[in-house]
């Protein structure tokens, strides 16, 4: 075997490695998820190989007689699920579908107004990413770290004295619906737009379980495809604006995307089929699974914010865990266990802190997804305090735990293993 041939051998035994490492361990990344294997099907095609720009049946290269058909039925389940007028299904993730609400809402050196990246903002909706690369000048929503969400009277008052062109809402830590329908009078009022970055709970949002951005108020709803929602990596866009819908369109392309990723739209439209059948369960039991986790956690002397609201409405779970180390002792330790969550920043923390903030994040979609519900819960919160307050190892155990639920529940594959290593073809 040659060199050059070892190292191809080499990828495939890490993949493998990888696989079987995900089988043993608790995923609780609340930026993840994991398709099923009719998903992956589609991912594994010749679709990979080949481009498509432009628009169904006015595109720019040949060959793509069929492409146009996948694209369109894609578009079409795209509306039906989420009852909109307009989509857009070929961002090729969900910073660049922002960046195309960004260039259909506004343009160089305007004004936009969203969390602050301690407050729970995506670092897309700041001057350091996608904001910045647009030279939009950026002012903060008033957040209220009690509630956990956005101050609406304060920011009522921010929004007439800083007239942005449009507001973003959505972030990274997401807990409670965000208030659109609130704020659409005052941006109504200095005449700005209202875009939506749903790529936490778009599965949520597409299950009926948390609030309906579009009909709220919102004018574009952006987000990516592959954390509460099922489906591969990429980005999706929605409006009900005949005025917008053609400024999303070119804004994608030829603005931010040439070919894309054809693969991956085949795997969205069986992943929409996928949530228009099974949503409205795999949301709501998701939601379920968070809030119980969250009460499980609280139980056991874990500062869990929003204990008075309940913690959640959504799939994640924020820890205050400063008494126990920080955010990044504390993942390092659940990941030394098979418990797989990320640190995060809390809204006191000072964003030169996100090496070692004082939270962390959690999130119950991919468990969900395994077929987990809220009687698991309370034993994983057992785990996490045992490796987090009580020092102990808890491995094994969770490799224990873990050999009943391997394989894929609310998906057309159901029963198929999550994370096994499969090649199509034949």
């Amino acid at each position: 075997m040659s060199k050059n041939a070892e190292v191809a051998e080499n990828i495939r035994t890490i993949v493998k490695a990888h696989h079987q490492w995900m089988d043993e361990c608790l995923p609780l990344i609340a930026s993840e998820n994991v398709t099923s294997h009719a998903v992956r099907e589609m991912m594994a095609t010749d679709l990979s190989h080949r481009y498509a720009e432009g628009q169904p049946g006015e595109r720019y290269y040949q060959g793509c007689t069929y492409i146009d058909e996948i694209e369109k039925l894609t578009k079409k389940l795209g509306r039906q699920l989420f009852n909109a007028k307009h989509v857009n299904v070929q961002a090729t993730s969900g910073v660049v579908a922002n960046l195309a609400a960004y260039t259909a809402l506004g343009r160089s050196g305007d004004t936009m107004m969203s969390l602050h990246v301690p407050d729970g903002g995506h670092i897309s909706h700041s001057r350091i990413s996608a904001a910045g690369v647009m030279d939009l000048k950026v002012k903060n929503f008033i957040f209220d770290p009690r509630e956990m969400n956005i101050d609406v009277d304060a920011t009522q008052k921010a929004i007439l004295v800083e007239k942005p062109k449009f507001l973003y809402f959505g972030g990274s830590v997401f807990l409670f619906p965000h208030p659109v329908s609130e704020l659409r009078a005052a941006a109504d009022e200095v005449g700005a737009s209202i875009g939506y970055d749903a790529a936490h709970v778009l599965g949520l949002i597409a299950g009926g379980q948390f609030q309906k951005p579009l009909k709220e108020g919102a004018d574009i709803m952006a987000s990516s495809r592959h954390k509460t929602f099922p489906g591969p990596q990429g980005g999706i866009l929605f409006t009900d604006s005949d005025r917008l819908k053609e400024k999303i369109d070119n804004a994608v392309f030829p603005g931010v995307v040439s070919n894309h990723h054809l693969h991956h739209l085949a795997g969205l439209a069986v992943a929409l089929a996928e949530m228009l059948e099974f949503g409205e369960d795999y949301a709501a039991q998701t939601i379920a699974n968070a809030k119980a986790l969250a009460e499980a956690l609280y139980e056991r002397g874990f500062e869990v914010l929003c204990e008075h609201k309940g913690f959640t409405e959504s799939h994640q779970v924020l820890v205050d865990v400063t008494h126990h180390g920080k955010g990044t002792r504390v993942a390092k330790a659940l990941e030394e266990n098979n418990i797989i969550i990320n640190k995060n920043l809390l809204s006191w923390d000072r964003l030169d802190k996100s090496v070692d903030p004082s939270g962390i994040r959690i999130g119950t979609q991919e468990l969900t997804r395994l077929g987990m519900c809220e009687g698991e819960m309370e034993v994983i919160a057992e785990f996490i305090k045992n490796v987090v307050i009580d020092d102990k190892s808890v491995k094994q155990e969770v490799i224990d735990f873990r050999r009943d639920f391997t394989t894929l529940n609310f998906s057309f594959t159901k029963g198929q293993k999550a994370y096994e290593y499969i090649e199509f073809g034949d």
